[in-house]
């Protein structure tokens, strides 16, 4: 069996930790290697299933992956996650979907594609701090925080942007700065383990390239059958989920669940390259 492990350009031989991936295959008899995924000299049909990982950019060429999407899924390849379910994460506005099935997601208003921003009359007037960002994004890609006074100059930043792409406006959580966010990881829908990521000082990002402290941790099993209970909606096969979430009065509040390419933290739960190993072998057998 061969696998593609999808990247990207800016991470040819995939991440440190993805990497463990390739000889864990192995000793399956499972020949698994990077491959770019605009790779225009490579012939996806050699592959029996693609695995995206680190496809790290597409929020960027957002014209151009949907494309590939819709190549790969004419051609039929296996691919994990299935495409029907990126094609839905990739874009954020699948969060309405699960707070109208009842999920407790982070405070949200979703702006449609507009020449007409006018964000001040869209934030609800309690809201002090608010988080912009694109629809279609990762990463903290074209993501600001800013104060209601400003509301003028934000739309005023962002109305280009709003004319070609969606928007989500969300009220700034301040727990995130003192309780950070805290991941579920999920293999073929079971839980595997748990990271909290606090950001810098005086930052609300959380990643480790803007200086973003991770630490495995272990959650009540409360918190994880709610966080279960999220996975649970999603009548596809998944070989892995992370359920990002602040967590305020042992109540989970959703701010993502990320199914296309999440860094998994293999290096944080040294079963985790095992669990995704084995969850792939199930949904394949």
């Amino acid at each position: 069996m061969k696998i593609a492990l999808l990247t990207c350009e800016n991470l040819p031989n995939l991440t440190e930790s993805d990497q463990l991936l390739i000889p864990a295959f192995a000793q399956h008899n499972i020949e698994a290697k990077p491959v770019i995924w605009e790779d225009k000299s490579i012939h996806w049909s050699d592959f029996d299933y693609l695995i995206f990982r680190n496809t790290w950019d597409y929020y960027e060429k957002q014209e151009a992956f949907n494309s590939w999407l819709n190549q790969i899924q004419t051609l039929g390849i296996k691919t994990l996650n299935p495409i029907e379910i990126i094609q839905q994460n990739k874009h954020k506005f699948y969060l309405k979907d699960l707070q109208n099935l009842g999920v407790k997601i982070i405070p949200t208003q979703f702006i449609d594609i507009t020449k007409q921003l006018n964000i001040k009359e869209i934030i609800p007037s309690e809201w002090t701090k608010t988080v912009i960002k694109p629809a279609f994004s990762a990463g903290s890609y074209l993501t600001e925080l800013f104060n209601a006074k400003d509301a003028d100059t934000i739309s005023e930043k962002y109305k280009n942007i709003a004319a070609e792409k969606e928007l989500l406006l969300q009220k700034f959580m301040p727990e995130i700065q003192t309780l950070g966010e805290t991941s579920f990881i999920f293999f073929n829908k079971k839980f595997s383990h748990c990271v909290n990521k606090k950001p810098a000082e005086n930052d609300f990002r959380i990643q480790v390239q803007f200086g973003g402290k991770y630490t495995l941790i272990h959650p009540t099993q409360e918190l994880v059958e709610q966080a279960q209970k999220i996975i649970n909606i999603f009548n596809s096969n998944l070989l892995y989920a992370r359920v990002d979430t602040i967590i305020i009065e042992n109540q989970i509040h959703l701010m993502e669940v990320e199914c296309i390419e999440p860094d998994l933290y293999f290096q944080l739960e040294k079963n985790s390259i095992e669990k995704f190993i084995t969850s792939f072998l199930e949904l394949i057998a």
